[in-house]
């Protein structure tokens, strides 16, 4: 689903005001190609709107090695980053990263010590002698202290202490809680975390496990992400776990497990035991699964709501239930994989194509499951939305608004609206074009309304349609689907009882 920090409890909020699954809690061919082109050419112009002090659009970063040993006791992080980076089209005399308050040991640009200073989590560099442009330059920070939230209009984001362990919830902004980075979701780039702590810890990050070394009373966890991953979907969760496998991904299947506390096993195993025909049913409708494997985390201690990080969703005790309550939240993490995770915004304009996408997913999923229609859902959000203000717009909804629990159903309508328009078998093959064409890059709002109309009968274009669910305030008539999507029987509930 969508961001959020830990909470070791779960507050009541104003249903308007919380997103319904994840608000930031507080603790080719020639037209693809050129599709591809603006997308990207879009994705890297200029700072983030939303958050103007964090990233720095000059340079980009390709690959982040991060080499970290936290002692869960005392609280206590040191690390040593390596970042790859390309510097743009003009030289750079100095450059940004954003850190929070830790302690800064040593800094390094390509070998030779720079100038540097670090005050509002901002730690600003100037190399001793400009860097060319379109030249590749190496950054070594190393930074220690006592790792916490940043602070930020919702309450803190990022790293979160918990009673025995810690795990990173950082959308939108808490990346800088816990490392160095070009802090914007338009800058993805591959990374490899070496992770040390007492051994009586598991260590779980999304990516490849590549070796687990136990020495003395320590052990070091090397993950690598190979995949073009934003800064703030890097996930770490550390805690005392249980492994378990979920289903058998056979030949070419996905792999996916289950790191949770051993008292939870028995409601675990049956709040996630339909997840594996969730990855069917999606790798169906939206195109092959973007990475190589797929884990879900589930803590000791509450989470206002789950978190997804690339490759990994990390949910609280009070999502599992032994009663598929939080079913829901488990087909909206997995979506967030290929829409938001693979698939990822320029800026934060642009959420709805993070949160909408999930929010209709888990209505295709309850469809094909032996639940309620996406038309029937559509129907109880459109009612919901009907009854709150109007004052949302979702291309470009404001920081104030951007985790607003409209936006999730809007968005959700939205995609609905076009499902109605298209028909599915035009809806579907455009959905599995959309993943697949920007598998690993970043988009825009007007590059996916562009893309859909490729699939639009020329004489039926959509323009009034994004005009009135994307772009004006007032809420459109609810859209009509003629038949439900299943064409095949629907995917059998592997545990008695409703969907």
């Amino acid at each position: 689903m969508a961001f959020l920090g830990a909470a070791r409890t779960v507050p009541p909020a104003p249903e308007a005001h919380r997103a319904a699954v994840g608000a930031p809690a507080r603790r080719t061919t020639t037209a693809q190609g050129a599709e591809t082109v603006v997308a990207e050419r879009t994705a890297g112009a200029g700072a983030d709107p939303y958050f103007p002090a964090n990233g720095d659009p000059r340079y980009r970063v390709h690959r982040y090695e991060l080499a970290l040993d936290y002692r869960p006791g005392p609280n206590r992080l040191s690390g040593t980053a390596r970042l790859g980076a390309i510097a743009g089209r003009a030289p750079l005399a100095e450059f940004l990263l954003n850190l929070a308050d830790f302690k800064v040991g040593r800094v390094r640009v390509d070998g030779r010590a720079p100038h540097y200073t670090h005050r509002g989590g901002r730690l600003r560099v100037r190399p001793a002698k400009p860097i060319r442009a379109g030249a590749a330059f190496t950054v070594e920070v190393q930074w220690s202290g006592n790792p916490k939230p940043v602070r930020s209009p919702w309450g803190g984001l990022g790293w979160e202490e918990l009673e025995d362990g810690a795990l990173v919830a950082s959308q939108p902004v808490g990346a800088p809680s816990w490392y160095p980075c070009n802090d914007r979701p338009a800058d993805k780039a591959s990374y490899q975390l070496s992770i040390t702590t007492p051994s009586a810890y598991s260590v779980v990050a999304g990516g490849r496990l590549l070796t687990r070394t136990t020495k003395a009373s320590t052990t070091t966890w090397v993950y690598e992400q190979s995949a073009p991953t934003s800064s703030y979907l890097v996930g770490l969760s550390i805690g005392k776990y249980q492994t378990v496998l979920l289903g058998d991904p056979g030949l070419g299947g996905v792999p996916q497990a289950g790191h949770i506390p051993a008292r939870l096993l028995t409601e675990f195993s049956r709040d996630f035991a339909r997840q594996p025909a969730m990855m069917e049913l999606f790798e169906e409708l939206f195109g092959p699964y973007p990475f190589g494997e797929y884990a879900v985390v589930v803590t000791e201690e509450e989470l206002d709501v789950p978190v997804e990080a690339q490759g990994l969703s990390l949910f609280g005790a009070n999502h599992v239930d032994g009663a598929r309550g939080s079913e829901r939240l488990v087909a909206h993490e997995l979506a967030h994989q290929w829409f938001g995770n693979s698939v990822s915004i320029a800026d934060w304009r642009h959420i709805w194509l993070n949160e909408g996408f999930a929010k209709y997913a888990e209505w295709l999923w309850s469809e094909r499951s032996g639940g309620r229609t996406a038309q029937a859902l559509a129907g109880v959000a459109h009612r919901k939305l009907s009854a709150l203000p109007q004052d949302l717009r979702l291309a470009d909804p404001g920081r104030k608004l951007m985790f607003d629990d409209r936006l999730y159903e809007r968005g959700g309508l939205t995609l609905h609206a076009v499902r109605c328009a298209l028909g599915d078998d035009a809806f579907f093959r455009m959905l599995r074009s959309w993943a697949a064409l920007h598998r690993g890059g970043t988009v825009t709002t007007s590059a996916f309304t562009t893309h859909v109309a490729r699939y639009t009968a020329a004489a039926e274009p959509l323009d009034d349609l994004f005009a009135s669910w994307l772009h004006e305030t007032a809420l459109p008539p609810l859209p009509s689907l003629g038949a439900a999507i299943p064409a095949r029987p629907p995917y059998p509930p592997s545990n008695s009882g409703s969907a």
